[in-house]
């Protein structure tokens, strides 16, 4: 229990800005506690769109800049983690058009001017919506979205082997039945937000297959910056679906 327990912290400090404390015992190298923080990602999307409604609620009064604010914040606390990696992909995936090495570039740790472009746009996209959201009193699609896109990621871990040591390493301390048991878990949680959720989770998973597999297809390989990258389209196609859902 203490390794899953540390799995799931490790998970909180990876994915998150939230300042974690570990005891000098703690072991992150373990099987189990890799295993916990993978299968620990879709909770800490939950938990990270949950605070950005918390900021909501406070700042609701004064209308549309908070919300604004409050869809900031959301990226702001996964200490834009994923938009880097937007960067980082589309700056690979410009290289490999022009003939260069992909993974030479997605190393970089410099951005080229349209990995910065890329990813300013994708959050442009992704704060327009939830601002969105938030204002038409819908914000509980962001915990939906940031639950299934995670979700996704989950899923993908068992569908591609990783040119990355660690996320390779990640990848086999994966048991495939608790995967399942807790995505079961994942998805009775989504159903009490949304009834259809099956349906929302069925979108997010072909989007997340498809993106991935369009990106390996482009670039020869999968690592964390293609998985990272995956999780922001899929957030913006569920934000968007669900927008026309509500509209």
């Amino acid at each position: 229990m203490r390794q899953v327990w540390d799995g799931v912290k490790f998970a909180v400090s990876y994915f998150s800005a939230l300042p974690v404390r570990f005891s000098s015992e703690a072991d992150l190298t373990h099987p189990r506690v890799l295993e916990s923080m993978v299968l620990s990602m879709p909770m800490v999307g939950v938990l990270l769109a949950g605070l950005t409604l918390g900021v909501w609620y406070l700042l609701g009064s004064i209308g549309w800049a908070g919300a604004v604010i409050a869809a900031l914040i959301y990226p702001v606390m996964y200490g834009f983690l994923h938009t880097e990696a937007v960067m980082d992909v589309a700056d690979a995936l410009y290289a490999a058009h022009s003939g260069k090495d992909p993974y030479t570039i997605i190393k970089d740790p410099t951005v080229g001017a349209m990995g910065v472009f890329y990813g300013v746009t994708i959050l442009l996209i992704k704060t327009a919506l939830i601002t969105s959201l938030l204002l038409a009193g819908h914000g509980i699609a962001l915990i939906e979205a940031a639950l299934i896109s995670r979700m996704g990621l989950v899923v993908l871990f068992h569908l591609h082997t990783f040119r990355s040591s660690f996320v390779e390493q990640l990848r086999q301390a994966l048991d495939g039945r608790n995967t399942l048991i807790v995505l079961g878990i994942y998805t009775l949680v989504g159903l009490i937000f949304l009834p259809a959720f099956w349906l929302w989770l069925g979108v997010g998973l072909d989007a997340a297959i498809a993106i991935s597999y369009a990106l390996r297809s482009r670039l020869g390989f999968v690592n964390g910056d293609v998985l990272g990258a995956t999780l922001e389209g899929v957030e913006v196609v569920v934000l968007i679906l669900l927008s026309f859902r509500i509209s």
